[in-house]
């Protein structure tokens, strides 16, 4: 952007009656000279997203694995099929009083950004990308609600409800850290989660790692386990795949590891807290 102002500026010193001065910049080199062309400077323009959301495929820059800085900070990453990016709805709101939200389900989808499937959804006068469950399929109305009463609900597959509102034992995925933020946890292939136990406005939900973490009642959550449990099954063939997928081959001479690098079984780590910001002084009971 700044090449581009000073271009204009020299142009500007033409018009005025000075084309010896802008001829000079140019010869010497000037303008490149005065710019470095590295990519740490530039850093990473990833997707080209537009003013509101839409459920048409973007386009978007491959990073090869830099930040947003210009820098690598994973290695192996380059190269890769052109894909398309869909714009997922991870926050699934409902109304916290009165008859919840309902929407259709239109169809499950393949995204190639993603391990899971995912479910065009209809409601009034929208349409949106969610993460589609196992069982979901074209047809199914799925119903979206904030409201947490003091009887458990017995929510369907696909459903969308704040953890106070769910049953011990309940199997959920897409699970919010904090109320409002969208979904964080559980939200590749065959994962889920299962919560524990409620305490002091706090539910406690178990991770597919068997690690528990303490948000708030208030998160919202999808009933049910995320598509496509037979991800982790599926065999590539071939090295070309993996390079389709935007992986690099791994240099160096490789040696096997000696039994050092065998299992170790150590304890989980203690629970995690997440309290809610806008409740104050919530007492936890873990």
């Amino acid at each position: 952007m700044a090449l581009r102002t000073l271009t204009n500026i020299f142009h500007e010193l033409t018009i005025c009656g000075n084309p010896q001065i802008y001829q000079q910049v140019i010869r010497n080199g000037m303008i490149t000279s005065w710019f470095h062309t590295s990519s740490i400077l530039g850093g990473v323009n990833k997707f080209r997203n537009p003013d509101k959301y839409t459920v048409k495929p973007i386009g978007f820059n491959k990073t090869g694995g830099r930040d947003h800085t210009g820098r690598i900070r994973t290695h192996g990453r380059g190269g890769g099929r052109k894909q398309c990016y869909r714009m997922m709805w991870f926050k699934r709101t409902g109304p916290t009083e009165g008859a919840p939200l309902e929407e259709k389900v239109i169809k499950i989808l393949y995204d190639p950004n993603r391990t899971a499937k995912i479910a065009l959804i209809a409601g009034g006068n929208h349409k949106r990308y969610i993460t589609a469950t196992v069982n979901m399929k074209p047809g199914d109305i799925i119903k979206t609600s904030g409201h947490i009463g003091r009887i458990a609900v017995s929510a369907y597959e696909g459903d969308a409800h704040p953890l106070g509102a769910l049953p011990i034992g309940t199997l959920v995925n897409s699970v919010e850290i904090f109320p409002g933020h969208g979904a964080t946890i559980a939200r590749a292939a065959g994962t889920c989660c299962q919560i524990v136990r409620k305490a002091g406005g706090q539910v406690i939900v178990q991770m597919p790692s068997k690690q528990q973490i303490s948000v708030s009642e208030r998160c919202m959550v999808t009933v049910g386990r995320v598509s496509n449990p037979d991800h982790n099954k599926l065999i590539l063939g071939k090295a070309g795949a993996l390079r389709n997928l935007g992986w690099r081959p791994q240099s160096g001479w490789w040696q096997r590891k000696g039994g050092w690098a065998g299992r170790k079984i150590r304890p989980l780590p203690p629970i995690k807290v997440y309290l809610d910001p806008k409740r104050k002084g919530t007492h936890i009971d873990l």
